[in-house]
């Protein structure tokens, strides 16, 4: 209780920036950084940190699958690690969510290295195949209970690398506090923009095969929950058509705490994201929206996620979107094709009360672990939600020639599309 008496750190200006958004450290060409094997794997850093990896699947059949474990440390007490799984049937409107407390949870497993995890329920096995088409994968393997078990062999295409935004050990990494270098807390994402999934579903004692395209994100939150964000983003597009296409794009804004001029500046957007074309990572996006300034329609750089239209949601109390508007656009990547790739994907909700391709609005206190429900402040009367949302979407792309064999100018990409908008405060 006496340091501050005593320190000798020099006094830190109050309107000092706070925030140091990974979307406004790297220039254009730098974007893109390629994942180091360290990058994906476990840190199970200690305070009050998360860390999760999530596996999105797009099956064939119209079935989506999400598998995350989730790494909860609060402290002074043993973290808590969940296996959350939701399966979600768009034609049968069927909707499966399983969320277990795992036991005996190890990584690395024996003979492995970190960037494979088990538990009583659950394994996920990193296994890498170097200078081959698909360089590296995992097998993920779960017994969730009676009625769904899950054996799925995720691979990554070599033509699409996994990336952080930025190179160098600082890529991927938005700081929050006025010191970087002694940062208060921090969020990283790291991606695989698209993979192939194959493998085995039991669901009550149905076996049935599934294949199809899908993302993988490892990411840690290096902070309570509710410091870090008042609201999330999250879109993931995939199609099968010309030889492989993505859009991914992860967004938050900050909390009034954090801005560029200290407590007070904040609902600061920071946003990344990319593109995966012909089969070939063709962008990396990056993009920050400071509250006092407006974005250029013909910026160099573009990734957003703008609630075009929105309608008071009695279920939640927020004002929910009806209409979101994605777009990407960013300097080509792909060696001999240069020029700009820009994308844009519009999605028309409905009214929601009866939204199209809503798989559920997640009250989100429900869900977490209640040891960290009991260790985040919310603000009293705050319900967190997050909406997610299946649909048939359509990118519409403009790319240079020599990304896409015989094609450049524009061209429309049919897929299917899973978001989230999460609302905190």
């Amino acid at each position: 209780m006496f340091s501050s008496f005593f320190s000798t750190a020099p006094p830190v200006d109050p309107n000092a920036p706070n925030f140091h958004p990974v979307s406004s450290a790297f220039k254009p060409e730098e974007l893109f950084g390629e994942l180091e094997p360290k990058d994906t794997e476990w840190a199970c850093p200690g305070g009050f940190t998360v860390e999760t990896q999530v596996f999105y699947s797009l099956f064939e059949d119209g079935r989506s699958l999400m598998c995350q474990v989730i790494h909860s440390s609060i402290g002074v007490w043993y973290p808590t690690i969940q296996f959350t799984c939701r399966l979600f049937d768009p034609n049968t409107k069927e909707h499966t969510w399983k969320s277990i407390n795992v036991t005996n949870f190890v990584t690395p497993p024996p003979g492995l290295d970190k960037r494979s995890s088990k538990a009583d329920q659950f394994s996920i096995t990193y296994k890498s195949k170097p200078d081959t088409d698909f360089p590296e994968g995992y097998t993920i393997t779960a017994n969730l209970d009676n009625d769904l078990q899950i054996t799925l062999d995720v691979l990554r295409p070599a033509s699409i690398p996994g990336y952080k935004v930025g190179k160098g050990p600082n890529g991927g990494y938005s700081y929050f506090g006025p010191d970087p270098k002694n940062a208060e807390g921090y969020v990283i994402h790291r991606f695989w923009p698209r993979y192939v999934a194959s493998g085995l579903l039991v669901h009550k004692g149905q076996a049935t095969s599934v294949k199809g395209p899908g993302m993988f994100v490892h990411a840690i939150q290096g902070m309570r929950p509710n410091l870090v964000a008042a609201r999330w983003n999250f879109a993931h597009f995939q199609s099968d058509a010309h030889g492989g296409v993505s859009a991914i794009q992860m967004d938050f804004t900050t909390i009034d705490a954090y801005g560029r001029k200290g407590d007070g500046s904040g609902g600061v957007i920071t946003s990344v994201g990319s593109l995966v074309l012909g089969g070939k990572l063709a962008a990396v996006t990056a993009e920050t929206k400071w509250p006092d300034e407006e974005q250029a329609e013909d910026a160099g750089v573009i990734s957003r996620a703008v609630h075009s239209k929105k309608a008071h949601d009695p279920d939640t109390g927020y004002d929910a979107p009806t209409e979101i508007v994605f777009r990407w656009a960013a300097p080509s990547i792909v060696p001999g094709a240069t020029g700009l790739v820009d994308a844009t994907l519009t999605v028309d909700y409905g009214k929601p009360d009866s939204y199209k391709g809503l798989i559920e609005k997640v009250d989100v206190l429900a869900e977490i672990p209640y040891v960290i429900k009991t260790m985040v402040n919310y603000v009293a009367g705050t319900k967190p939600f997050i909406y997610k949302w299946l649909n048939p979407a359509t990118l519409h792309v403009k790319l240079p020639s020599g990304i896409i064999e015989g094609v450049s100018g524009e061209v429309d990409m049919e897929g299917t599309f899973y978001n989230e908008a999460t609302f905190i405060s």
